[in-house]
């Protein structure tokens, strides 16, 4: 890529995917800071030879050099936790190889399967499998509870739905953030399904921060309409982030995940 007319529109696309190279990486490593040292990477790396992006766009391309620098490290996986994830760690290592890094890049990133398959080097069809794969073995390793806080009563009753019919236990669900620190506190969860908007103008995030100072770190998922909110790519971000509208299929997936593979922390918002 030698032609300087092209350097703006790739240093735009590279800052757009940034806070998403950073969600990625987190659920990779299992660390924001361990992950935003693999972004950095991966960005340097594309600086440094544009050429590494070729053949393929320069989202997918952003991501390919990331899966490569991570893989090429020896795909290395934040050591010593404790609780939750200490579980996880556990957990991941009877995974298929390749198959939870396939599941987040179609689900939560939204990939096809064969940019999947383009970024971490495997077939189209093989990247299907992976997906596939990942969504049995973590499905079927941990059940938990979830509470739910979400204003909007159709949308509450359809993600309790989801949530049930994986197998867990729908400890409640909270309108605001008062409402949500007191049902925490009453029945405490293993993953909390978050909006950010609730139903007094209060904040889900800060909703989540209280619940997580009070009852200690877990797994939260946020479903929202106003992902930029928090995908701001300044500080660290929630490693599962749902946009609205949601598919089921996203829902299940980080549920799944959230529960298999515990990596989110206090935002601090």
């Amino acid at each position: 890529m030698t032609d300087v007319t092209e350097t703006p529109s790739v240093s735009d696309a590279l800052g757009e995917c940034l806070p998403y190279l950073r969600r990625y990486a987190r659920a990779l490593t299992g660390s924001q800071n361990s992950g935003d040292a693999f972004a950095a990477a991966s960005l340097e790396a594309i600086l440094t030879d544009r050429s590494v992006l070729d053949g393929v766009d320069t989202r997918t391309g952003v991501f390919r050099v990331l899966y490569g620098i991570w893989a090429s490290a020896g795909a290395p996986v934040e050591e010593g936790e404790s609780g939750l994830r200490a579980k996880a760690q556990k957990h991941l290592a009877k995974l298929t190889n390749h198959s939870r890094e396939a599941l987040l890049l179609h689900t939560i990133e939204g990939f096809s399967f064969k940019e999947v398959g383009q970024i971490i080097g495997v077939e189209e069809s093989e990247a299907s499998q992976l997906v596939q794969i990942a969504r049995r073995e973590m499905a079927d390793s941990v059940t938990g509870s979830v509470m739910i806080i979400e204003d909007e009563a159709i949308i509450a009753m359809d993600i309790e739905s989801i949530v049930a019919e994986m197998g867990h236990r729908v400890t409640g669900v909270a309108r605001t953030r008062e409402e949500a620190v007191k049902l925490g506190k009453a029945d405490v969860p293993d993953l909390i399904l978050a909006d950010i908007q609730l139903a007094d103008n209060s904040s889900g995030i800060d909703a989540v921060n209280d619940l997580l100072r009070d009852l200690g770190n877990r797994p939260v998922i946020f479903i929202t309409a106003f992902p930029e909110r928090l995908l701001t790519g300044d500080k660290p971000e929630p490693a599962f982030l749902i946009s609205k509208p949601y598919t089921v299929d996203q829902v299940v997936s980080a549920v799944s995940q959230a529960m298999f593979f515990s990596s989110t922390e206090t935002l601090n918002c």
